[in-house]
């Protein structure tokens, strides 16, 4: 096994480093700033560095936690954790001055740093500038904690009181660079882990089948980590594939089920009734891009990608895109903004069982505002089932009953509050009440009810949480089809209690690692109190055009 390297800094008398040291599987470096002859000179100071080198502790002074990697060697860089208690400047040095060394310290260590390591920095009450200090100081003369190590590419994954009392033997001191003890009643220790960098996305292109070739396109930057993930694939461990399974596996008790394997096309033509261009994610194939001979013989086709189709076109009433003749464009594709399509589709095959719910699932595209929950892409389920003519309230009623009791199983598993599940009809709802869900649902065909969950302590249902859409429709004189689509993504986050949808999409580890297979849990936060900012951007609008707020 690994022995975990720790590294202490700004060891006063070194009384927290002999409290450390001795752990099982453990190799600490406790360095301090000042010489070995000045600490030595220190209460008790003599007696904690005797003890430390007796375990096989390394003693190092006068190391300036501002650069770090001038004190070892390139292999002996990867310290597993860094703890530096109650940092200072020293002497009467304000808060400018102190968050100047925080800075330039937070810089240093990840230089000697693990990727999956940790900086523990204690600081007493008030100092750290965030929530967690009581009484919270203001901003302005806080040291700033959280923005200063973002500055260094860390995150505050976690907080929590230094507990003194726990550490046998511990004395602090240095206060005013002196060796006599301070406050540190209501200090905290605040955890930081290095947050994943900025991601830069290269155009992507993908490749799919489409009408017996293959056919490639620029995928839309804001979906550029967003296609082909797996998230619903059977060994996936992602909070969306744990819901799909138990919402089928409950609804298996109670119809035959018979899961749509086929490959869904990502891309779709033709009109989507009442759904605005604007709406979309357009995706052009254009003769002019014609693929090379050599391209033509491996049965490829180049798209090219227009985001805002905004040439060589006009719009009908709807919203929808003409081409004018002269525009060399034949076909217009867009990314499916919906599964229902497919979903109609399959009522029409011949192989098409009555009475047995068909499972269709896959990530759909919507172009929409930003807001931590309207989402451009998430994974939606649709069921579909044909049953006799006045029988469809009675299956409409054996679905929610059954979404109802899988969701309440899940949500059981995660958390005590108080979970409501409630089918409202479509007619309840004014537009101005529908979240971008449902609103965007209701464009696309008539919706009979729409499945509304809230999880509060309250015990009431907002209309605006909807989370699926029930409707219906004939076929034939005998049979109605009943639809039900659910949001996998919004289930997911009210459950779990995920607070941005971005979350569900990350590559960071830690997500996932809160998830082991089948299991959801409660998620945790691994950046705390992030910093915010807020920007206002102005433009001018051509007189006449239609202001089209997406």
């Amino acid at each position: 096994e690994a022995v975990r390297r720790v590294l202490l800094l700004g060891e006063g008398n070194f009384s927290f480093a002999a409290s450390l040291c001795g752990a099982a599987g453990t190799h600490v470096v406790a360095t301090c700033y000042e010489s070995e002859e000045e600490v030595c000179g220190r209460g008790r100071a003599a007696e904690s560095i005797r003890r430390l080198r007796e375990r096989g502790a390394e003693v190092v002074f006068s190391v300036d936690c501002t650069k770090l990697k001038d004190y070892f060697l390139p292999e002996e860089r990867e310290f597993d954790c860094i703890y530096f208690n109650f940092p200072h400047c020293g002497r009467k040095a304000g808060v400018l001055k102190n968050r100047e060394l925080l800075a330039r310290f937070f810089h240093s260590s990840a230089e000697v740093l693990t990727e999956e390591g940790e900086v523990h920095v204690a600081l007493c009450n008030g100092q750290g500038g965030t929530p967690a200090d009581q009484p919270r100081r203001e901003w302005h003369n806080s040291w700033q904690i959280v923005a200063v190590a973002a500055g260094a590419g860390f995150i505050l994954s976690n907080v929590h009181p230094f507990k003194a009392e726990t550490m046998h033997g511990y004395k602090c001191t240095g206060y005013r660079s002196q060796d006599k003890s301070f406050c540190i009643e209501g200090a905290l220790n605040h955890i930081f882990t290095r947050s994943t960098p900025l991601p830069y996305f290269k155009p992507m292109i993908c490749e799919i089948e489409l009408e017996s070739r293959k056919v490639s396109f620029q995928v839309p930057q804001i979906l550029a980590d967003k296609i082909n993930r797996g998230f619903l694939e059977l060994n996936s461990n992602h909070p969306v594939q744990t819901v799909k399974e138990k919402l089928t596996a409950e609804l298996n008790k109670a119809f035959p089920l018979q899961n749509i394997d086929c490959c869904l096309s990502l891309l779709h033509q033709g009109h989507l009734n009442g759904v605005c261009h604007s709406n979309i994610f357009w995706i052009i194939l254009s003769p002019e891009e014609s693929p090379s001979t050599e391209e033509m013989s491996n049965g490829v086709a180049n798209a090219v990608l227009f985001s805002h189709v905004d040439f060589c076109k006009d719009t009908d009433k709807n919203g929808w895109m003409n081409v004018q003749e002269g525009c060399h464009i034949s076909k217009q594709y867009y990314l499916r903004p919906s599964l229902l399509p497919y979903a109609q589709a399959i009522i029409q095959r011949a192989a098409f069982l009555p009475g047995t719910i068909h499972v269709l699932s896959g990530p759909v595209f919507r172009k929409c505002l930003i807001s931590p929950y309207s989402m451009p892409v998430f994974h939606e389920v649709v069921f579909v089932c044909a049953v006799n003519r006045g029988t469809e309230n009675s299956c409409i009623q054996m679905l929610v009953n059954s979404i109802k009791t899988s969701i309440h199983a899940l949500h059981q598993t995660v958390s005590g509050s108080k979970l409501n599940i409630n089918l409202q009809e479509a007619t309840s709802f004014e537009t101005t009440e529908l979240n971008d869900f449902a609103a965007f649902e209701s464009q696309l065909s008539e919706i009979q009810y729409f499945i509304c969950m809230e999880i509060d302590t309250s015990g009431s249902c907002e209309k605006g949480s909807c989370v699926g859409i029930i409707r219906t429709e004939l076929t034939g004189s005998e049979l109605v089809v009943v639809f039900a689509s659910l949001n996998l993504d919004l289930l997911a986050m009210l459950i779990c209690g995920i607070s941005d949808w971005r979350m569900l999409w990350t590559s960071d580890t830690r997500f996932l690692h809160q998830f082991p297979r089948g299991r959801l849990r409660l998620f945790k936060s691994f950046s705390l109190y992030p910093p915010s900012y807020v920007h206002d951007v102005s433009f001018w609008v051509p007189d006449g055009e239609q202001f089209d707020e997406v």
